[in-house]
C-alpha cells in the first residue's frame, strides 16, 4: 500500500499574489471613496486586512490542492504508487522547487527506462546466443541418430563412427551447459571461492602440460618469459585461476599464428600484488572489438571461432572469476602483432615450503 503524499507548504506564491490583490483592490476602493466621498482610512485598512487574509487562504488552499492532485496523477499514470518508489520527502507547493523535483524525477525515470531497454536487448541477445550454441550440437546428435535409425545401424563401421561423433556433440553440449552454469553463478555472486596459498609458477606449468598436445597441433610453443628459480605464492582459488589460465591459453592457441609462441610472465606489481601476463604473436584483435571481448558469446570472428569450437563464454568466465577475486583484468592488442591479456592477483602472506 502506497504511503500518502505529504505536502510541504510554501507560502511565497500565495503571499506575493495576495499583496498584489490587496494593492489593486485597495487602490480601486480608495479611488471610489475619493470620487464619491472622503477617504476613510479605517475602512481601507480593515478592507486591506480582510482582502489579504481571504486571498492568501484561498490561493494557498487552491495551490496545494492543485499541486497535490496533479502530482498524485503523475505517480498514478506511471504506476509508481508503491511505498518503495514514492518519495519519503513531502511534495512542495513552491513552483520552482516543484519544477526541479519533477525534472529530477523525469530524468531518473528516463535513466531507468534506458537501463531496462539495454537489459531487454541483452536478454534477447543472450537467449538468441544460447539457442544457437545449444542448437548446433543438438541437431548434430539428432542427425546421427536419425541416420542410424534409417538403417545405418546395421553397418558396424558406420554405427561406431556415428556414435563416436554423436558422443563428441554431447560432450560439447555438456561443456556449454557447464560454462553457462558457472558464469550464471559468478554473475549473481553465488559461487564461493576457496582461497588458499599456492605457487602460481607451478600452476602455469601444469596448464602448459595439459595443453601441450593442443598447442602442438598448431606447432605453437607455450613458454615462460624467463626461468623462475623460486616459487611465487599467491592467495586465490587455485581451481578457478587454473580455469582462467586455461581459457586464456586455449584462446591464444585458437587464434595464434601457426609456428607461433605464447608466453606467460609473472611480475611484481605493488607490495601485495602480482600481475600475470599471457602474450602471443598471433593475428591480433581490431580495436573496435576490444570493449566487447568479455561479453558472453561475443566473437570477433563468428565463422572461425565456431569452427574452432568452444562455448563462446571463455573470456566472460575469465573476467568474472578475476573480478570475483576483487582483481582487475586488462587486454592490449594490435592487428598482425599479437595480443596480451593480463590480470592481477594477491600475493600470499603465508610462507609455504614445497613438499617434493
Amino acid at each position: 500500500m502506497a504511503a500518502p503524499l505529504r505536502s510541504k507548504r510554501s507560502y511565497r506564491f500565495a503571499f506575493r499574489s495576495s499583496i498584489f490583490i490587496v494593492v489593486i483592490s485597495i487602490s480601486l476602493l480608495a479611488i471610489l471613496q475619493w470620487r464619491f466621498s472622503t477617504l476613510n482610512w479605517g475602512i481601507l485598512v480593515s478592507a486591506a486586512i480582510l482582502f489579504f487574509i481571504t486571498s492568501f487562504i484561498t490561493l494557498q488552499l487552491r495551490i496545494e490542492k492543485f499541486i497535490y492532485k496533479r502530482i498524485k496523477k503523475i505517480y498514478d499514470d506511471v504506476e509508481l504508487l508503491e511505498s518503495s518508489t514514492i518519495p519519503s520527502y513531502p511534495v512542495t507547493t513552491d513552483m520552482r522547487t516543484l519544477t526541479a523535483e519533477i525534472e529530477k524525477f523525469a530524468k531518473d525515470k528516463k535513466i531507468e527506462i534506458d537501463t531496462l531497454k539495454i537489459r531487454e536487448e541483452y536478454r534477447k541477445d543472450f537467449l538468441g546466443n544460447v539457442s544457437h550454441e545449444l542448437k548446433t550440437p543438438l541437431f548434430t546428435v539428432q542427425g546421427y541418430i536419425e541416420t542410424l535409425l534409417d538403417g545405418a545401424i546395421d553397418d558396424k563401421n558406420v554405427r561406431k563412427k556415428y556414435l563416436i561423433r554423436a558422443n563428441k556433440a554431447v560432450d560439447r553440449l555438456i561443456y556449454i551447459v557447464k560454462d553457462l552454469d558457472l558464469i550464471t553463478k559468478l554473475e549473481v555472486g553465488d559461487l564461493n571461492l576457496e582461497k588458499k596459498s599456492f605457487n602460481i609458477i607451478e600452476l602455469i606449468q601444469s596448464v602448459f602440460d595439459l595443453l601441450e598436445m593442443k598447442a602442438a597441433k598448431r606447432n605453437i610453443t607455450l613458454t615462460f618469459d624467463i626461468v623462475y628459480p623460486k616459487p611465487i605464492f599467491v592467495y586465490a582459488d587455485k581451481e578457478k585461476i587454473q580455469q582462467v589460465l586455461t581459457n586464456l591459453l586455449v584462446n591464444s592457441i585458437k587464434y595464434g599464428n601457426e609456428n607461433g609462441t605464447t608466453e606467460v610472465s609473472v611480475e611484481n606489481l605493488v607490495k601485495n600484488k602480482v600481475i600475470v601476463r599471457v602474450t602471443d604473436n598471433g593475428e591480433g584483435i581490431p580495436a573496435v572489438h576490444i570493449p566487447r571481448l568479455f561479453e558472453r558469446f561475443y566473437r570477433v570472428d563468428q565463422s572461425g571461432s565456431r569452427r574452432e569450437g568452444g562455448s563462446g563464454l571463455g573470456l566472460a568466465i575469465v573476467k568474472h572469476v578475476i573480478e570475483a577475486h576483487g582483481e582487475k583484468i586488462y587486454v592490449e592488442s594490435a592487428v598482425e602483432v599479437g595480443s596480451e591479456f593480463s590480470f592481477t592477483l594477491e600475493k600470499s602472506t603465508v610462507q609455504i615450503e614445497e613438499v617434493e
